[in-house]
């Protein structure tokens, strides 16, 4: 499976568990595994948009724990 297609998994199962209720630190370590995943995703795409991409998610999830 490609990063691409990780990330897309992860989001699918971040957005399930949005719409139940879920202890807030299981969506936290969702959210977390979604930054590190993207991080491997930008160091494979090598550009801007990527790297782009991982900043906000890691401003985003900062304000959460």
């Amino acid at each position: 499976m490609d990063e691409a297609s990780r990330l897309l998994l992860r989001l699918e199962r971040i957005e399930s568990l949005g719409h139940g209720t879920v202890p807030r630190q299981q969506l936290l370590g969702e959210l977390r595994a979604l930054i590190r995943e993207a991080e491997v995703w930008a160091r494979v795409e090598g550009d801007d948009r990527a790297r782009s991409a991982v900043l906000k998610l890691q401003k985003g999830a900062e304000g959460m724990s």
